[in-house]
C-alpha cells in the first residue's frame, strides 16, 4: 500500500445526495460525485489490514485492496482492469449494491469503512469516459449456441461470460427492452437507464444477440428452443410477488410495487401510458406495506408524484439504529437503514400487521386496518409473533404491496419445460446450476429466490462456467 496509515489521518467522506427540493423534482440520479483528488484520498484509507474481510464478504470476490491501491496511486485504468476481472458490471453494483464489502471492512469496527461502493462507481465512470471500456470480441467461435432466457443481471452476466468463451449467445427478453429489473424495477433516480444501455451496446458489439419482446413458452416454443440451442439458461428472476389475501384485497387502488415502478420507468423512458391505466400518487395518502428496498423505491416514486402523505409499515420490529449484538462485525448488520427516499418525506412504522382493506361505495380503497404485534425470541433464536388488541385504521388512497417475491413464475415457460422445483418453489438444481431437464441450466433469483443484484451477477458467472464445462464435454 502506498499510504498504509492514511486511515488514521483521512476521515471517511461520502459524496452525499443532491438537495431534497432539487432531486424530488425529477427522476435523475440522487447521488453526487466527489472530485478525483478526494476519491483517490478515500481509496488511500484502505489500511492493508492483512485479512481482507471485504473480499470475503463480496459475493463475486472483488479484490478490494488491490484496486483501491491502484486508485489511490492515480492508476485509474489499472484499478478498472483489476475490478473487471471479477465483476462484469461495476457500473451497476457501484450504484445499487448495499455494499456487503463495506460492512465487513475492518474500519467498520469504528463505524467508518472505506467508501468502496462509491469508489467502484467512480472508477467505472472514469473507465467509460476515458475509453478503457472497449468491446472484447472473441477471436474464435466454438460453434455452440446458448439461449439465455431473461436479461436481468444474472442473464447478462451469464451471456457476457459465455460470449467471451466463444459461444454464440442469444438473450431472450419478454419486455420491450433488455435489462430486466435493472431497467424496469430499479427507479431511474437510483440507476439511470443510459447506464444500462451503455453496457448493452458494448455487449452487442461483442457479439451477444438480444431478442426483446419474446416470451419463452409463448412466442418461443419450448421444443424449438431445446432443438435450436446446445444449452439453455433460465434467468427469469423471482417474479411471483407475495400477496396479501385479506378482506378487501379486490378494491381499486391496491397494487403490487412493481406495477408502479415498472410503469414509472417506462414513463421516464418516453413510453406513453394511457390515462386510464396510469398510476399516480399525486395528492393521495400512499401506504407502502413492506419495509425493504423495493418499498423504499415506492416511497421515492410517490414523493416525486407529489403524494399528500407517504407511510411505510413493516410487520417486523424496528431494528437498532447503530449496532446490533445479534449481527456483530464482520457479519451483515441487521440495523435500521434509511435510504435517500426515506429522507425525502416518509413516516415509517413497525410491528404492524395488515388485517383488512377498507373501501368506499365506488369500490376504491380508503384505508387499511392494522393491528400492533409483539415479537418474542425463543432460546434457539426463533422469533414468534403475537397480535395484540391494539388496532387502528390508517388512511390510504393508494396501497403498494412490497412484501418481496416468493419464487419464479411457474405458469407458461417453466411448466412447459417441466422442471423440478425445490421446497420454496424455486427451480431446483440437481448438480451445480443444472436443472432436472437435460442441457437446461438456471441462474439468479429463479434458483435462489429474490436476492441482490451482486448475488445475481455472481450466480450468472458461475452458471456460465457450468454451461461452458457442459458444452466442452467436461
Amino acid at each position: 500500500m502506498g499510504n498504509p496509515k492514511a486511515f488514521l489521518t483521512i476521515p471517511r467522506k461520502e459524496a452525499g445526495y443532491r438537495p431534497v427540493h432539487d432531486r424530488t423534482a425529477d427522476f435523475g440520479e440522487v447521488e453526487q460525485t466527489l472530485n478525483s483528488e478526494d476519491r483517490m484520498l478515500q481509496a488511500s484509507r484502505c489500511m492493508d489490514c492483512g485479512v481482507p474481510f471485504c473480499h470475503w464478504s463480496c459475493p463475486v470476490g472483488n479484490i478490494m485492496p488491490e484496486w483501491q491501491d491502484a486508485l489511490y496511486r492515480g492508476k485509474w485504468q489499472e484499478a478498472y482492469s483489476i475490478l473487471n476481472t471479477t465483476m462484469n458490471f461495476p457500473e451497476f453494483t457501484g450504484r445499487v449494491c448495499p455494499a456487503l464489502c463495506e460492512k465487513s471492512c475492518v474500519l467498520k469496527i469504528n463505524g467508518n469503512p472505506v467508501t468502496i461502493r462509491e469508489n467502484e462507481a467512480a472508477v467505472t465512470e472514469r473507465a467509460f469516459q476515458e475509453g478503457y471500456v472497449v468491446p472484447r470480441i472473441p477471436a474464435r467461435r466454438t460453434g455452440k449456441r446458448v439461449a439465455i432466457i431473461g436479461s436481468g443481471p444474472a442473464g447478462l452476466a451469464a451471456a457476457d461470460m459465455l460470449n467471451q468463451k466463444g459461444h454464440s449467445v442469444t438473450v431472450f427478453e419478454k419486455d420491450e427492452s433488455a435489462g430486466g429489473l435493472l431497467r424496469f424495477g430499479i427507479p431511474d433516480f437510483k440507476l439511470n437507464k443510459e447506464v444500462v444501455d451503455r453496457r448493452l451496446n458494448v455487449m452487442k458489439i461483442e457479439g451477444v444477440e438480444f431478442r426483446t419482446g419474446v416470451t419463452a413458452g409463448a412466442d418461443l416454443e419450448v421444443r424449438d428452443l431445446l432443438a435450436g440451442y446446445d444449452a439453455v439458461c433460465i434467468a427469469i428472476g423471482a417474479g411471483k410477488p407475495r400477496d396479501l389475501p385479506v378482506e378487501g384485497r379486490q378494491l381499486k387502488g391496491i397494487h403490487f410495487a412493481l406495477e408502479l415502478l415498472q410503469q414509472q420507468n417506462r414513463t421516464v423512458s418516453g413510453v406513453s401510458v394511457p390515462e386510464s391505466e396510469r398510476l399516480n400518487a399525486r395528492g393521495k395518502h400512499v401506504l407502502v406495506i413492506g419495509g425493504g428496498d423495493t418499498g423504499s423505491d415506492c416511497v421515492g416514486t410517490a414523493v416525486r408524484h407529489r403524494a399528500a402523505q407517504v407511510t411505510q409499515i413493516e410487520i417486523m420490529p424496528k431494528p437498532p439504529e447503530t449496532y446490533n449484538p445479534d449481527t456483530p462485525w464482520p457479519l451483515w448488520p441487521n440495523v435500521l437503514r434509511t435510504s435517500s427516499s426515506h429522507l425525502e418525506g416518509c413516516e415509517r412504522r413497525w410491528n404492524l400487521a395488515s388485517k383488512r382493506f377498507i373501501g368506499d361505495a365506488d369500490g376504491r380503497v380508503t384505508g387499511v386496518e392494522v393491528v400492533h404485534v409483539e415479537w418474542t425470541k425463543s432460546p434457539d433464536g426463533r422469533f414468534a409473533m403475537k397480535e395484540t388488541d391494539r388496532a387502528e385504521i390508517l388512511k390510504a388512497d393508494m396501497v403498494l404491496l412490497s412484501m418481496g417475491f416468493v419464487h419464479p413464475v411457474h405458469e407458461g415457460f417453466l411448466e412447459q419445460l417441466n422442471v423440478k422445483y425445490d421446497s420454496r418453489g424455486n427451480v431446483a438444481t440437481l448438480s451445480p446450476y443444472a436443472t432436472s431437464v437435460d442441457k437446461v441450466f438456471v441462474a439468479g433469483d429463479a434458483a435462489t429466490g429474490a436476492s441482490l443484484v451482486v448475488r445475481a451477477i455472481d450466480s450468472g458467472r458461475k452458471a456460465a462456467a457450468a454451461i461452458d464445462r457442459y458444452l466442452q464435454g467436461r
